[in-house]
């Protein structure tokens, strides 16, 4: 026995409190689903392991993108790719081939985090790996897909179901991308789960209305310029005054209650000529990102932002040179789609399996297809139970209590018998 596979052996041998759906009458929709879930789950495992081996940042998810090609074709399923080879499309037949889809999607992306976890399944790609879990939503929609294939088999399906592995949702990119190429078309709703290692495993956390935060990128390059005999600007005095102040000013001038972090995660001033013995940097450069819990908000930051900036600019003598990237909205759960999800969970988890969830400031791409047809995203727990340390996304760190690949399997397929 390799180390992997006693690894998937022992996170089954954990189970989680008794599930709804044992109960379901033999040979019933549910009954076979469970039934179907439970015989893929250490398989899925192992395949989120190997995912989490071989990470591919946004853009460059092809060896990703064939896998789970291949493991679809495997069951009879005929993925389409989109035109980049990253991402891809695969319907699943239902009784009613009038009736619209239901999506399930993934994204396929890791990120530029170096591994730092000492387990059998630790990233051999140096400086990357999946920390913010999108190896655990590919598996576990993977999972549901192939167990919603088998019960189409017998036509027990009701509806349709579409599975979505998007790429570059770290990019925030890979929806948009996407839609251009038809993804939604027929879709009637659409749901997604993310990893939160604040929830325990076995629960999920949900919530109707704004979910996550918009979030911008901003790039600003300040120049000294000439100077001819008078002193020139000191950059670095600028680039301070632009660091405290544009957050301030853009703050002030808000709504109550609008929620705006700017938050800088890069600034610097570039040695330039020598003058008097020291030396006076003639550029600098700032960026950071701008985050809005309210909507409203996300559509007046931009012009705020740009006006502190060259107000704070010309009060020191500077010539900024903005890219400001209008990034996403916020997720907004739409309430049947919140309703659905609850109901499945309850289903499957038992009436404790679900919890209330904050509004959080991350970004997620998501948004954008949420803004097209009804759909939600549920929070899934990935915290073992009593554990002493939580370690939050997009740390080298981070990793799962992998029995949330199997509470992810069962719940969206719930949610699409329930459909």
């Amino acid at each position: 026995m390799n180390a992997s596979t006693k690894g998937v052996e022992l996170a089954l041998d954990m189970p989680l409190n008794a599930v709804a759906w044992d109960a379901a009458p033999p040979g019933s929709a549910k009954a076979l689903v469970n039934e179907f879930t439970q015989d893929l789950e250490a398989e899925m495992i192992e395949f989120r392991r190997d995912l989490h081996r071989h990470p591919e940042v946004s853009n460059e998810e092809f060896r990703t993108t064939q896998k789970v090609a291949e493991r679809l074709e495997k069951a009879g399923l005929k993925p389409r790719l989109m035109p980049g080879s990253t991402g891809l499309v695969c319907d699943i037949p239902g009784l009613d081939p009038g009736a619209p889809f239901l999506a399930l999607r993934a994204d396929l992306d890791a990120l530029p985090v170096t591994d730092e976890k000492a387990v059998p399944y630790r990233s051999t790609v140096p400086g990357f790996c999946h920390a913010c879990g999108h190896d655990v939503h590919t598996a576990g929609v993977l999972g549901a897909g192939l167990a919603l294939a088998r019960l189409s088999e017998t036509h027990a399906l009701s509806v349709p179901v579409r599975l979505l592995f998007q790429p570059a949702e770290e990019k925030i990119a890979g929806a948009q991308y996407m839609m251009r190429h038809g993804v939604l078309e027929g879709v009637g709703r659409i749901l997604a789960l993310h990893c939160d290692p604040k929830i325990d495993v076995g629960r999920v956390g949900l919530k109707t209305g704004p979910l996550t935060s918009a979030c911008d990128l901003v790039k600003l390059t300040v120049k000294a310029g000439a100077s001819g005999e008078t002193m020139p600007p000191n950059v670095v005095h600028a680039v301070a005054a632009l660091t405290v102040g544009v957050p301030a000013a853009v703050s002030q001038r808000m709504p109550m209650g609008s929620g705006v972090s700017i938050v800088w995660g890069h600034v610097e001033a570039n040695t330039g000529t020598e003058s008097t013995g020291a030396l006076a940097p003639e550029t600098g450069f700032m960026q950071c990102t701008i985050r809005c819990i309210d909507e409203r908000a996300w559509t007046l930051v931009e012009n705020l932002f740009r006006q502190a900036v060259e107000n704070i600019a010309a009060l020191h003598g500077v010539t900024p040179d903005l890219e400001y990237t209008r990034g996403i909205p916020p997720v907004v759960n739409e309430s049947t789609s919140i309703a659905l999800l609850r109901q499945a969970a309850e289903e499957v988890l038992g009436k404790d399996g679900t919890t209330y969830t904050e509004q959080s400031l991350g970004g997620e791409d998501f948004a954008w297809f949420v803004r097209e047809v009804p759909g939600a995203m549920a929070r899934l727990g990935v915290r073992t139970p009593g554990a002493e340390r939580t370690l939050d996304l997009h740390q080298g760190l981070f990793d799962v209590d992998e029995r949330a690949i199997g509470v992810a399997m069962r719940l969206l397929s719930a949610a699409a018998l329930l459909s």
